[in-house]
């Protein structure tokens, strides 16, 4: 019998704080900081967007923890990829499956290094130019860096340090997060706390946390409360899968994953009121704003939501006291954020080709060279990457499904019994547990689904699919890779090196 090629798949963190860190770096992304202010903004009515958070809240304790203990637990059992870790709980059939979730993380990948571009970019014109101060010159900023060529070379640079860091495997990944993680989460204390002494500060925290109860019949702030918060945590992506394989028996599933997810949507929320509340002061005082334009703002500002983070930021951090600073901080933590995920979803695709029997090195810089490809149309083009966004950001949804319906069929009492709680150590999990991923995560999948399909037909233009965010986008782009991939099962049914099905 063959023995695995890469010796990379032997390591393990090396302590249960470089796991937690490794795990935080999962889901503390530009998710929170970029993604999340101005989704609960969108997601708002005029009077609070609170609704929204009590959900989203909601969601990860019914929706986003359930995923990430499943995730840890058949991730250490198997030690395999996404792929690889379906066929061997499941079967071969299902290989399609794997394909799919694996493809999700992957494609959100594409456009994420693209993203994770503009944070270095702008971290270092922070670093080494003034702050701008209208409009005009934010806006400026913005249009030189998109009409030219930067795009795509922050978009390769972001790409090639993603791939020096996995190089080593596991072993260098637990390293980088030993810094990154800490440093962005001191740079994000620092920022809430100069936000929140900011004269008028806090009417963006009441704003932020008020709810608007009229909201609650909406599908759409469903949706986008689970998606967003599938989005934040890295659940039902197979990242936390794909790292729980290098996790030893002794760090527990239980307790790792409660802290994740709670450690990640704390995240959030302080970005969350270090942004609402630095807009809603310095808008308001110092720019005269009305509170619909200051949400006008908040909401609609920039193609791809740009605007909040990288148009408008810049220009409140300059009417601060100690601005330049704390754009800089701003910048770095972002950049940061944005790095420790990209990491992992980095190491997802490389991992399923190493499973294959593929070297580490080849594996990466073929994961490296179609991912900067396929990221192109997303740095040329700020609508195409808000499509890609919006398509991939609800496919979690069918990830988490579909991770669900891994975890029913692998057997989820006997998961929970034998393998879960045999660590004496971890948090004893109850059979809510099951409950939740037997019944709660599907109907949400199916409750949401029929009721945005139901729906959409009244919005317009929801049947063209050149529409960056018509219903039709979506199911044309979900069928389109899911028929390939059902096509192509038997040949997805690899067998790996080391282990015979």
């Amino acid at each position: 019998m063959k023995t695995n090629l890469d010796p990379s798949t032997e390591q393990r963190f090396s302590s249960r704080w470089g796991f937690i860190l490794s795990a935080l770096g999962i889901a503390v992304g530009t998710g929170n900081i970029w993604r999340f202010p101005r989704i609960v903004a969108q997601n708002g009515s005029e009077d609070g967007a609170g609704t929204f958070i009590v959900i989203w809240i909601g969601f990860l304790f019914l929706w986003s923890i359930p995923l990430i203990i499943g995730e840890y637990a058949l991730g250490r059992k198997y030690r395999r990829g996404v792929h690889g870790t379906f066929i061997y709980a499941i079967g071969k059939k299902f290989a399609w499956m794997g394909a799919f979730v694996a493809f999700v993380a992957t494609a959100i990948t594409f456009f994420y290094s693209v993203i994770v571009g503009w944070c270095i970019y702008y971290f270092l014109h922070m670093l080494f130019r003034p702050l701008p101060t209208t409009l005009e010159s934010s806006m400026m900023i913005w249009d030189n860096y998109q009409s030219g060529g930067w795009p795509l070379l922050f978009h390769a640079l972001a790409m090639g340090l993603g791939a020096l860091v996995i190089w080593k495997g596991i072993r260098s990944i637990e390293r980088v997060n030993k810094i990154l993680i800490p440093s962005l989460l001191v740079i994000v204390i620092l920022a809430v706390i100069r936000a929140l002494t900011l004269e008028g500060a806090m009417e963006g925290v009441k704003y932020l946390f008020t709810p608007d109860w009229k909201q609650i019949g909406k599908p759409r702030i469903w949706m986008e409360a689970l998606t967003q918060n599938a989005f934040d945590t890295g659940a039902g992506w197979g990242l936390f899968l794909t790292y729980a394989a290098y996790m030893k028996h002794k760090f527990g599933v239980v307790k790792n994953a409660f802290v994740t997810g709670i450690g990640n949507n704390l995240v959030s929320l302080m970005a969350a009121i270090m942004i609402f509340g630095t807009a809603f002061a310095v808008m308001q005082s110092e720019m005269s704003m009305s509170r619909a334009e200051i949400l006008n703002v908040l909401k609609n500002s920039g193609p791809a939501s740009t605007g909040l983070t990288f148009i408008w930021m810049p220009q409140l951090f300059a009417r601060m006291f100690m601005g330049t600073p704390l754009s800089i901080l701003f910048f770095l933590g972002l950049t940061f954020a944005g790095f420790s995920s990209l990491m992992a979803q980095l190491e997802l695709p490389t991992r399923i080709l190493i499973d294959v029997g593929m070297k580490r090195s080849r594996a990466i810089i073929v994961i490296i060279g179609i991912s900067y490809l396929l990221g192109i149309p997303s740095a040329r083009s700020l609508n195409f990457l808000s499509n890609q966004d919006f398509v991939w950001g609800l496919a979690l949804m069918l990830s988490g499904a579909f991770v669900a319906f891994m975890l029913i069929k692998h057997g989820i009492r006997n998961l929970r019994i034998n393998e879960i709680m045999k660590d004496k150590s971890d948090w004893r999990l109850g059979k809510w547990w099951e409950y939740v991923i037997r019944f709660i995560i599907p109907l949400a999948v199916i409750i949401l689904l029929v009721w945005w399909l139901a729906l959409a037909g009244g919005v317009e233009e929801w049947y063209n699919p050149f529409k960056a965010f018509s219903l039709m986008t979506c199911l044309v782009q979900w069928s389109l890779i899911i028929t390939i991939l059902l096509l192509l099962n038997k040949y997805l049914q690899w067998q790996t090196p080391s282990h015979k099905i």
